[in-house]
């Protein structure tokens, strides 16, 4: 499916693509679709030109593929002041069930862990989000537990399964 996974800065021809996951609502598949996000939209065109989508309250790389295409991104925000990161992933739908998603995953950790001093890093998904949960299984995040009724999406309130990895796990796993 296109060839090997790459992080890489988002490019400005790509923006337009890439903030269709904010407010398309076929674009980011049911689990990640919260409501028209207009003004996020607006909010990632402008850090764009600012900053690259690097830094500040959340970052952002794209997901590109040996063929050029852009999957879709990922992103990171600092968890508090302890040095330690949430990661997230949006992928189009004809990029999902391909490995992508965890091989986006396993590089997203081995950046952070090779240029940050995150000790841990976390992701949450939904409960029903099982696709997500294998991909990070398999990118070595751990099951921690069950936060319920963390997230409002879809005219429900819904629980978040939370998987975290250690700087120390990464390693050894290598």
């Amino acid at each position: 499916m296109g060839g090997a996974v790459r992080l890489r800065a988002v490019e400005e021809h790509e923006l337009d693509h890439l903030v269709r996951l904010l407010w398309d609502p076929e674009a980011p598949g049911e689990h990640q679709w919260f409501g028209f996000r207009v003004d996020k939209a607006r909010d990632i065109e402008r850090r764009w030109r600012e900053d690259g989508l690097i830094g500040g309250d959340a970052s952002f790389l794209a997901v590109g593929l040996g063929d050029g295409r852009c999957a879709g991104w990922v992103t990171w925000r600092p968890v508090s002041a302890s040095g330690n990161f949430e990661i997230g992933i949006a992928l189009f739908a004809e990029h999902r069930g391909h490995g992508i998603g965890t091989d986006a995953h396993r590089r997203l950790v081995d950046y952070l862990f090779n240029t940050t001093t995150a000790n841990r890093l976390q992701a949450g998904t939904e409960v029903d989000n099982l696709a997500e949960q294998r991909a990070l299984e398999r990118a070595g995040f751990r099951r921690e537990g069950v936060q319920r009724g963390l997230y409002f999406r879809a005219g429900a309130w819904r629980d978040s399964v939370m998987y975290g990895l250690l700087r120390d796990e990464w390693l050894m796993a290598d």
